[in-house]
């Protein structure tokens, strides 16, 4: 075998975040001198079914290439007996999923300017600093984005950027004994019952935000504001116009610090990423589909389901992917929650549903991302995968599906797209401490603006929403991904917003609504059963 040849298979299996051994590398060029004429349509058929199984670590051993080389090889045999089985070319191997836990830490050093990865897995429980740091981190996170903003930068002669003279940002210590406007940022703090606060990293100061004028989203409790106002006598900041940090382009983001992985689905060369970018572009047939809120112990629901995997099964192309969001229970499973094992059985009862569809159970991957009423430790983010017990009987039937935490991420082709299941909507218009502005009547657009601008799957207050603190990084949203699913239980909505798609597939036990996506194109389908 030539060594160009070997090139190429260890940079395909590189994009997709694999590492071959030696003995590995050498089962696969094996595999490949099977198909003389179709090596590279070989190679991407093996690198699919590589991503399709349950791996522990991203360096491939010789008995997993072969495992799956047999197995093709086996395929092909029986497809030469049988040519009419057919085939189905889907893009399920082009999809990188990414557990909650398994997300990469990162902390910024605002002295050296640079992020600093953490080398050790935090723990679940952390000490009372882990909650001083969440804080902190977000604080920073949003200040370095700042910093570059043209707007809010030290202007370098002496000219005026708005009305009311240069927009850079004052510590909030520095307004003691100060008079005029002034710039400031901090989080939104209720450090008094009644009486709330901005704090820096440096100090608090009281504010009266009566009279100030807002910009779109809502503004809650622990949300990192900019303020533009004055210091009364009384020592009270009255604000007269406040708004969110701004919100900095994605490539902007990934220039800036080139090199590293927020995201957690490696890091491609350039000639990587032009090469996946032109396959993106040519899979105008990929599509996922995804659910929210499918309640297993509804028979109306099941029913609806199925009636969508039938139609799919007949399709002239499957889906790439199923996404199930939860939950997968109309009763909350809390401690008065007492059916267990029929949530399991029902769990088999789909599996069986699925299997029986052949087309959509060898070409499709199946993902499971529990809501936050389904079986779990507590209801704090990020949420675990659902119970080993609970999926038993519906791995017996679908071997490869998948069932991630909440949130998780999936890198298809070059694109990002975070998937959360939680009932943002209604939490945010209740928490939300001033009436939204009138910018827009749409209580999506509010949401979507609040999680962007904050860089964070879920700025909510911890008293509303606890979060482990060691593992607030899970929710953040830097640099700003492609795509963003939010499920949640109000109507569907989808909202591009600079440059971002966001969308909420619905309820789909109360509406039978879900969304159909087609990752080419970034287009999105509202379809109702």
């Amino acid at each position: 075998m030539s060594s160009a040849l070997r090139n190429k298979v260890q940079r395909k299996f590189k994009m997709r975040g694999y590492t071959l051994k030696t003995e590995a590398l050498s089962e696969v060029l094996r595999f490949l001198s099977h198909f003389p004429e179709d090596e590279d349509e070989a190679l991407h058929l093996l690198v699919d079914d590589v991503n399709k199984l349950s791996l522990k670590s991203s360096i491939l051993d010789k008995e997993s290439v072969h495992k799956v080389a047999t197995s093709l090889l086996e395929a092909v045999a029986a497809v030469e007996k049988n040519p009419m089985s057919g085939g189905c070319d889907s893009a399920a191997s082009a999809l990188k999923i990414i557990d909650a836990f398994d997300f990469p830490k990162f902390r910024y050093d605002p002295i050296k300017k640079l992020f600093h990865k953490y080398t050790e897995k935090p723990p679940i429980h952390g000490d009372a600093s882990a909650k001083v740091k969440l804080y902190r981190d977000r604080f920073l996170l949003l200040s370095q984005k700042l910093s570059r903003d043209p707007h809010f930068s030290r202007p370098v002669f002496d000219s005026n950027i708005s009305g009311y003279g240069s927009c850079q940002i004052s510590p909030i210590q520095s307004l003691v004994g100060q008079t005029g406007k002034r710039w400031v940022m901090g989080f939104i703090s209720q450090l008094e019952d009644g009486h709330f606060y901005l704090e820096d990293l440096t100090a608090a100061v009281e504010v009266d935000l009566s009279d100030a004028k807002i910009t779109t989203g809502f503004f809650v409790e622990n949300t990192v504001v900019l303020a533009e106002g004055e210091m009364l006598l009384d020592g009270i900041f009255q604000v007269k116009t406040c708004g969110f940090p701004p919100l900095e382009d994605r490539e902007k983001s990934v220039t800036t610090f080139a090199g590293i992985d927020f995201f957690g689905g490696g890091l491609l060369t350039k000639e990587e990423t032009i090469e996946l970018a032109k396959d993106e572009r040519e899979a105008v047939n990929d599509m996922f589909v995804i659910l929210s809120d499918v309640w297993l112990d509804d028979g109306e629901t099941m029913g609806k389901l199925e009636i969508i995997l039938n139609g799919y099964e007949n399709a002239s192309v499957v889906p790439s992917l199923f996404v199930f969001m939860g939950n997968f229970c109309s009763n909350p499973c809390n401690l008065s929650f007492n059916s267990y094992s029929s949530i399991r059985s029902q769990f088999g009862r789909l599996g069986k549903m699925i299997a029986n569809h052949q087309r959509l159970k060898e070409h499709s991957r199946f993902l499971f991302i529990p809501g936050p009423d389904d079986i779990g430790p507590s209801n704090v983010l990020p949420r675990c995968s659902l119970p080993k017990y609970m999926t038993e009987e519906f791995q017996s039937h679908i071997p490869s599906a998948e069932f991630l935490s909440n949130p998780c991420r999936i890198k298809c082709y070059t694109q990002e797209i975070v998937f959360f299941r939680q009932d943002m909507l209604y939490r945010m218009r209740r928490s939300s401490l001033i009436t939204p502005s009138e910018e827009t009547s749409d209580p999506f657009e509010h949401l979507v603006a609040t999680i962007t601008h904050q860089s964070h799957l879920c700025p909510l207050p911890l008293s509303v929403q606890p979060i482990i603190w060691n593992y607030d990084h899970c929710l953040h949203l830097y640099p700003t991904p492609h795509t963003i699913v939010l499920g949640d239980r109000s109507e569907p909505k989808e909202y591009k917003y600079r440059g971002i798609t966001c969308f909420n597939p619905g309820s789909f036990s109360n509406d039978f609504t879900f969304m159909v996506y087609r990752p080419c194109s970034q287009e999105v389908e509202l379809s109702v059963i």
